[in-house]
C-alpha cells in the first residue's frame, strides 16, 4: 500500500529555511523592542524622562546620570561642584532656602564641565540658586569640557538619539542598573536627597588621611604667582558668563575646607603662591556682581589641622558639608568674603599655609610617606 507523504515532505529545504529564518527575525525583532521598551520606561540613567511608576531618582553614577538628570528633572537650584561636594544632603539646601535643588557633579570639578552642566541645566529651567563649590585647583586646569576625553558615554551627553542603541541594548543597563533602581526604590532604603553621596562606607581620621598622603621628597622652586594666567583668565571668563547671562540666579560660591595635607603638598610642589594668586584673582572678577555671594571657608583652622575630619588631602566627612551649608544659610559673616575684606582674608590664608609646613605638620612628618620620585 502506498504510503502518502505530509505536506510538509514536499517543501523545498530552501524554502523551510526561509519560513525559519523569517520566524527567527520576527522573533528577535520582538524582543530588541520588548528590550528597548523596557530600558525607556524605567531609564535608569535618566536620558528620557524623570522617574517613572512610583521608581525613585536612584542617582549613584554621576557620569552616566547627571546630564539626564539636569535635562529632565524638576528643580530650580543646583548644588555644583567636585567629589567634595557629593555629600551634600539636598535638603539641607531645600529647607535652609527654599527651593528644589539637585547635583550638577563632576569629578575634579574642572570649570570648563561644571559650567557644561550648568549650560545643559538653563536649557529647559530657570534657576533661584546655584551653590558652587569651587576648588582651587579647577582655576590651575584647562578650560575645555574633558568628557569625551575621559571616556564618558557621549551617547547619553550629545542630542543623537541614532546612537542610544548603546544605552538601549547595553547589558549592564539591563542586569544591573534597572534592577538595582527598581530595589532601591521598592525595598530599599534609599534616600533621593542622598544623590551620588558616597561617604557611608568610607572612614574619616587620621591614619587614612596619612595613609593616602604621599609626600614629596624634595621642596619644588615656588612658580610664580601668576605662572597659571592663561588659563586662570579663561576659567573666570567662564564662570563670569554664566553670573552674567543669568542675572536672574544667585550665585553661592564657596571655597571648601581642604585639609593641611593640600596646602603642605602644595609648598611641595611649589604651587602654593600661584594657587593663592589664582583665588583672589577670581574672587576679585566675581564679588563684583550683584547676583554673587562668597564665602570661604579653607582657612578654618580647628577644621583643617584635625585629619580626623579627612580620608585624605581634600576629602573631608559629611559632617563638614554640614557645617559648611549651615554657616551659608545662615549668613554667618565671618566666612563671607566682600569686596572690602577678601584681599586680607587671602593673605591670612597665606600665612596658615606656610604655618602648616613650619607647624602643623611637624608631629606627623614621621608617619608620613615620602614620594622620592624616580
Amino acid at each position: 500500500m502506498q504510503q502518502i507523504s505530509s505536506r510538509s515532505d514536499h517543501i523545498p529545504p530552501n524554502t523551510q529555511y526561509r519560513k525559519f529564518l523569517k520566524g527567527f527575525l520576527i522573533k528577535s525583532i520582538l524582543l530588541m523592542i520588548l528590550i528597548a521598551a523596557l530600558v525607556v520606561l524605567t531609564d535608569p540613567f535618566f536620558h528620557y524622562h524623570k522617574p517613572w511608576f512610583g521608581l525613585k531618582a536612584v542617582l549613584t553614577d554621576k557620569e552616566y546620570q547627571c546630564i539626564g538628570s539636569l535635562r529632565t528633572f524638576d528643580y530650580d537650584s543646583l548644588i555644583v561642584g567636585s567629589s567634595v561636594a557629593e555629600n551634600y544632603y539636598n535638603g539641607w539646601f531645600n529647607d535652609g532656602f527654599d527651593c528644589n535643588a539637585i547635583k550638577a557633579i563632576r569629578s575634579y570639578g574642572a570649570t570648563a564641565d561644571l559650567c557644561y552642566l550648568l549650560d545643559a541645566a538653563y536649557e529647559r529651567h530657570d534657576l533661584k540658586y546655584v551653590f558652587y563649590s569651587m576648588d582651587t585647583s579647577s582655576l590651575a586646569a584647562d578650560a575645555v569640557p574633558t568628557y569625551e576625553l575621559t571616556g564618558c558615554p557621549m551617547y547619553l551627553y550629545d542630542k543623537n538619539y541614532f546612537n542610544d542603541v548603546e544605552y538601549l541594548f547595553n547589558k549592564g543597563v539591563l542586569f544591573e542598573k534597572i534592577p538595582y533602581m527598581i530595589a532601591n526604590s521598592m525595598i530599599g532604603d534609599y534616600d533621593e536627597n542622598d544623590s551620588y553621596n558616597w561617604a557611608q562606607w568610607k572612614e574619616f581620621n587620621q591614619d587614612m588621611a596619612l595613609g593616602l598622603y604621599l609626600r614629596k621628597a624634595e621642596i619644588a622652586p615656588m612658580k610664580e604667582a601668576d605662572f597659571y594666567q592663561d588659563v586662570l583668565d579663561a576659567n573666570i571668563d567662564l564662570i563670569r558668563a554664566q553670573v552674567e547671562n543669568h542675572p536672574e540666579t544667585r550665585f553661592k560660591i564657596f571655597f571648601p575646607a581642604y585639609s593641611m595635607l593640600f596646602w603642605d603638598n602644595l609648598y611641595r610642589t611649589g604651587d602654593l603662591e600661584a594657587y593663592l594668586y589664582n583665588m583672589e584673582q577670581a574672587i576679585g572678577a566675581l564679588i563684583v556682581y550683584d547676583n554673587v555671594d562668597m564665602y570661604y571657608f579653607q582657612d578654618e583652622t580647628d577644621i583643617i589641622t584635625n585629619l580626623e575630619n579627612y580620608m585624605d588631602t581634600l576629602h573631608f566627612s559629611p559632617e563638614i558639608n554640614r557645617f559648611m551649608a549651615d554657616q551659608m544659610i545662615a549668613e554667618n559673616k565671618e566666612y563671607r568674603m566682600t569686596e572690602e575684606n577678601y584681599k586680607k582674608r587671602l593673605s591670612g590664608m597665606r600665612e596658615l599655609s606656610y604655618r602648616i609646613v613650619e607647624e602643623y605638620m611637624m608631629p606627623y612628618v614621621d608617619l608620613i610617606k615620602i614620594d622620592y620620585g624616580g
